[in-house]
């Protein structure tokens, strides 16, 4: 009989986890307690922007004309319990307030609901980024709670999915991690897995611990790296150097590689920041802090690059206030092809200016309404040439390619001044320049 899948939670994570699944060719019943997201689905929607996961939801949900009517959703933890072999746990474990510490009441809480109602052998599978010890915990919980008992097990499958390329990641992904106790949930996962296995995808089966840690390892090396050459910007423009020349040199080491060596002014997001300080405070309580000594220094580069940004602007405006400037913000998403806006550096940097009596627009080609929630007091713009309109400065703070192909002559006619910090050195310097625009990015020469 073919596995029946269920996912517990339908955020970022959880859609795209059912979406593809049904894709895979699995039945999946998706569960949420927010009747609105339900709802959404339903239609074949999704609850936010994700290149490609409207068309996969459309494709599979049940009650759209010519899906495969595979997925559907529901609120009800009796209906997911009964239904499903393998349950995945897609829950949000954000930052708590006030401390680095994770938060893992949602994913606590989950389990509590879920286990009462497994009175059938049955796999939990948890996804998400979670402290390291956090599965043995919870797998003892579920012991406790599950009227199967022992037929009930949990393995830990960390995804590694990257915004603006969810659908892919999920479908066709560089590796799969399996923390797991027995053959049988191994077996389990490999039937699940088993279309990208064929492919090749690499399936490492791993102990509880070491799964849970490769997601994290995997965030604060990236972090490090992104931090690293942003540090290395500090330096250039101090020596009077070019760190997008020093990025492309480094690149061609093949130990180190080009990817994610563009200085400009950091990560954000709702993974990369709280996970690193979550792993932190873990290594903390676990006794090993020093281990991780270096990861403050990461999150503190990291940070410092949005004050700079804004200094950077207050000299681009002749060094004093910001009171009555106008300043052109393009970009509020945290990275493009995402319209998520949790910890944005550019909505940060919008901020800040404003805060000081700057007048700032912002425009983002997917992240607006989330920001005006975020930043309701900020201006926004329907385009890219409304937001420049009048600006005396205009800041390159998200990485769109809308942005990177805008014609820097056309929008110098609507400009009051023609000044472009790129926070995110993307733009083809040469063509601005070219345009009779005062170009500068973090890291590099005026000129």
């Amino acid at each position: 009989m073919a596995l029946k899948l269920t996912v517990i939670g339908t955020g970022y994570l959880g859609a795209t986890h059912a979406a593809a699944m049904a894709e895979m060719g699995f039945e999946v019943l998706g569960l949420d307690i927010v009747q609105e997201k339900i709802d959404l689905l339903s239609t074949g929607r999704a609850p936010m922007y994700e290149p490609g996961l409207d068309e996969l939801l459309a494709k599979h949900v049940a009650g759209i004309e010519g899906s495969t009517g595979r997925l559907r959703f529901t609120s009800s933890w009796e209906e997911v319990a009964e239904f499903g072999d393998v349950h995945f746990m897609c829950l949000n474990t954000p930052q708590k307030h006030g401390e680095y510490a994770c938060d893992m009441s949602y994913v606590d809480r989950a389990f509590d609901l879920l286990a009462p109602h497994l009175t059938r052998p049955a796999l939990v599978v948890g996804k998400s980024t979670v402290p390291v010890g956090s599965a043995d915990r919870l797998a003892a919980r579920l012991a406790g709670l599950a009227p199967a008992g022992e037929a009930v097990e949990l393995a830990w499958n960390p995804e590694f999915l990257r915004e603006g390329f969810a659908v892919q990641d999920t479908l066709h992904p560089d590796r799969i991690v399996v923390g797991v106790r027995s053959e049988r949930a191994e077996k389990l996962l490999r039937e699940v897995y088993a279309v990208p296995l064929a492919e090749g995808t690499p399936f490492v089966v791993a102990d509880y611990p070491t799964a849970e840690l490769v997601k994290t390892a995997a965030n604060a090396f990236l972090a490090t790296k992104i931090s690293f050459i942003n540090a290395m910007a500090e330096v250039s423009e101090a020596a009077g150097g070019d760190v997008a020349k020093l990025a492309e040199a480094l690149g061609h080491d093949e130990r180190i590689g080009h990817k994610f060596l563009r200085a400009g002014i950091g990560f954000g997001g709702g993974c990369l920041p709280k996970d690193i300080r979550a792993f932190m405070a873990r290594a903390g309580e676990l006794g090993v802090d020093q281990a991780l000594t270096f990861l403050r220094e990461v999150d503190s580069i990291n940070m410092r690059r949005r004050g700079h940004m804004v200094e950077l602007a207050r000299e681009a405006c002749g060094g004093g206030g910001f009171l009555g400037v106008r300043i052109a913000v393009l970009g509020a998403a945290f990275k493009p092809d995402s319209d998520d806006v949790r910890d944005s550096p550019a909505l940060n940097v919008a901020g800040q200016i404003h805060l000081q009596g700057g007048q700032v627009t912002v425009f983002d080609p997917k992240g607006m309404d989330n920001a005006r929630k975020l930043f309701p007091t900020l201006g926004y713009a329907p385009t890219a040439l409304d937001a420049v309109r009048g600006a005396d400065l205009v800041l390159h703070l998200t990485e769109w390619r809308e942005f990177r192909e805008l014609d820097p002559a056309e929008l110098g006619e609507v400009a009051g001044k023609k000044h472009v910090i790129d926070g995110r050195n993307a733009l083809d310097a040469a063509l601005w320049r070219k345009a009779g625009w005062t170009y500068r990015a973090m890291g590099r020469p005026n000129a």
